[in-house]
């Protein structure tokens, strides 16, 4: 059946020779992977595909790391829901559990189809579970499901909080996060009038470098972005990268869309962080 995306994130985490830790486990006891790129300051992280069918982002995560930076160190987790990933790439043959299985069927409308799914293995959307206006979200949803499902408190599901742990601990200068789809740069969340100027400003460079326009998450709430910029005060950024002809999940032709408009991303971020001294 060939190399699955949690295989990829394996093989290039094994493979590079450069500072890397486990961060946590998945609900599946799959491991959360995050590799360092760069030394000094600015210090940043970036997540990738904490939605289950985005996860061809983590092959994004991979030339990222290829291009480096222009100043710093940035931290690359590819695959922030690995177990969500694989539901979506293979369906139900990647869970181990009969009553798991059911369970899961369940929640999907006994549809065996499992290829637009976004949450956790649990049916919780990992990205309306971070402490930050939690469960204020326009969409969001209070039983368990594909998406949108908030979880029975912030940092509910082992994904989360691993990585909520593992930023404090790094306590990041910046943090950028990558989504499917919409070709958007998400930068606002209720920031102070100095703050607001300063991540626009980042948000910006980000803008050139990928050539998507700023926009609004209206009605969003709960997200990694949101909860780094209200709790850490830190410019934090979401991209939904990939144009929406490109249908979920996306595919080869979408990677290679998302790869020629978003190798320099990082690099760039990186750069306008020290050059303009907006931190």
């Amino acid at each position: 059946m060939g190399v699955d995306i949690y295989e990829r994130v394996e093989i290039f985490y094994k493979s590079v020779k450069t500072e890397k830790v486990i961060i946590g486990k998945s609900v599946a006891g799959r491991n959360l992977y995050a590799v360092k790129m760069g030394e000094g300051a600015p210090v940043g992280i970036a997540q990738y595909a904490i939605h289950g069918r985005e996860y061809i982002l983590a092959r994004l995560a991979f030339l990222h790391f290829e291009q480096g930076l222009a100043k710093g160190s940035c931290w690359l987790i590819p695959l922030a829901n690995p177990d969500g990933a694989l539901l979506s790439e293979r369906g139900l043959s990647s869970v181990r559990e009969e009553k798991e299985k059911k369970r899961l069927l369940a929640m999907n409308d006994n549809k065996e189809d499992f290829s637009l799914w976004k949450a956790n293995l649990r049916g919780v959307d990992l990205n309306v579970n971070f402490a930050a206006y939690w469960g204020k979200g326009k969409k969001n949803l209070r039983f368990a499901g594909s998406e949108n499902y908030i979880g029975e408190k912030p940092f509910s599901e082992p994904e989360t909080l691993a990585l909520k742990k593992f930023t404090e601990k790094i306590h990041p200068d910046y943090t950028l996060s990558y989504h499917t789809k919409g070709e958007e740069i998400y930068w606002y969340f209720y920031q102070s009038m100095h703050t607001c100027s300063r991540d626009k400003g980042l948000a910006l460079a980000l803008s050139r470098s990928t050539g998507y326009p700023l926009a609004y998450a209206r009605g969003s709430a709960g997200g990694y972005k949101d909860w780094c910029i209200q709790k850490l005060s830190i410019p934090s950024f979401t991209i939904e990268a990939g144009g929406e002809k490109f249908p979920h999940p996306l595919g080869e032709a979408g990677l290679k869309d998302i790869m020629a408009k978003n190798a320099r991303a990082l690099y760039d971020l990186s750069d306008a962080i020290w050059q303009e001294g907006l931190l």
